[in-house]
């Protein structure tokens, strides 16, 4: 099969593509700038068009789904496969996300879920994979550097934050949103936020105007819990966890900004994905996985890329954990900050037990879950809610 793989810079990227080889398909690359306009761009369409025209591929692929080019595969009639592993992503509530040419497989069953519940069956569930014989010839030191890591951000960097302006809110909208984000990061396995800002959202549209786009049907109360809410109470709760953690353990943080500070942890600065992170994870006694409060039920990429490493995962609740992985054997979660810290401190102190749990959970993603495992199953249509 010919495939014509978008390439733009994206987490997987390289695995993929050699899952793709590996399998004995034909990979065409069509260079991408995913920065310019992803639902209408007329240069893209042509240049898309006329490459279609003369590789005709069989399928064109993406990591992450784009309106634009499911467009221009809609009108040539070509079938297109993109795999997101981003959420929230609103390029997702494009109208065209329900055209006919598209498969869009997203890591996060009930995301599936609410989008069948909309009558849209373009879109499947796809867990996430780890490359695993790339992560595999990273070799780690014989012992442990790290006692307690985390890879991730701590969302402080310009690009991850909208420009509210959060001083023309009123007290008494603070205040509520103080109190949803408290009650929030208080429950794990659902996220209630978008059903309760009713009563703040002309505050929020205050504070940053978004209206629906064009050719979306995305609501206001959707953006404002997906984009500003709930990542300011990611931003919270993992600075929070971290510095509980650090109070009594060893944390050494890995991320973008290097300027960040949480009290007692250990700031890197970022790590290279494909080369250095892994490392990390291999020399980590245990790793953190905090999950985006948007992410639903899904398993985030960095906990496949963790277990694939070989590395020990001690992750928040997330429900499709419980549907391919075995809690207390392939991985461990927490459901609060006390319960975190407990574990945090058994499993430093039962090397053996924690060595076996590693090991089983890269076993497991080797087994099921690697890139390859997912080349299949998308191009034999499979994996559906």
């Amino acid at each position: 099969m010919k495939v014509l793989f978008i390439e733009w810079e994206s987490f997987g990227s390289d695995d993929i593509k050699e899952a793709f080889t590996a399998e004995r398909h034909t990979v065409c690359c069509f260079p991408f700038t995913y920065h310019g306009n992803a639902r209408n761009d007329p240069e893209v369409e042509s240049r898309l068009s006329s490459v279609l025209h003369r590789d005709i591929p069989d399928i064109v692929f993406s990591l992450g789904y784009f309106p634009v080019i499911s467009k221009v595969c809609q009108k040539e009639g070509v079938r297109y496969i993109a795999w997101d592993y981003d959420c929230p992503d609103i390029l997702l509530y494009s109208h065209t996300v329900a055209n006919s040419c598209n498969t869009v497989y997203v890591f996060d069953r009930e995301l599936c879920l609410e989008f069948r519940k909309k009558g849209i069956n373009t879109v499947r569930y796809l867990p996430m994979a780890a490359g695993i014989e790339r992560l595999d010839s990273i070799k780690g030191g014989a012992e442990p550097i790290f006692d307690l890591s985390f890879v991730g951000s701590l969302y402080t960097e310009e690009y991850h934050n909208l420009p509210v302006d959060w001083t023309v809110l009123p007290d008494q909208a603070k205040g509520y949103l103080d109190a949803l984000g408290a009650a929030q990061r208080k429950v794990q396995g659902y996220n209630f936020i978008q059903e309760v800002l009713g009563p703040v959202m002309n505050d929020l549209y205050k504070a940053y105007p978004m209206d629906p786009n064009e050719d979306g049907f995305e609501t206001r109360e959707w953006f404002y819990a997906q984009y500003i809410v709930n990542r300011r109470i990611t931003a919270l709760e993992r600075t929070d966890l971290l510095a509980a953690a650090a109070r009594h353990y060893t944390v050494d943080l890995f991320t973008v900004d290097q300027n960040v500070t949480v009290p007692g942890v250990r700031n890197h600065g970022p790590v290279d994905y494909y080369n250095e992170m892994p490392l990390v994870f291999k020399q980590s006694r245990i790793n953190l996985n905090i999950s985006l409060r948007s992410i639903k039920s899904g398993i985030p990429l960095r906990a496949f890329d963790i277990m694939g490493s070989g590395g020990f995962l001690l992750s928040n609740y997330q429900a499709d954990f419980m549907e391919h992985f075995i809690p207390g054997e392939d991985f461990v979660y927490y459901d609060s900050r006390e319960d975190l810290l407990c574990k945090i401190d058994y499993y430093l102190n039962h090397e053996d037990e924690r060595n076996i749990i590693a090991g089983n959970g890269h076993d497991k993603v080797a087994a099921e879950h690697t890139y390859r495992h997912r080349v299949r199953e998308m191009l034999d249509g499979g994996c559906e809610t």
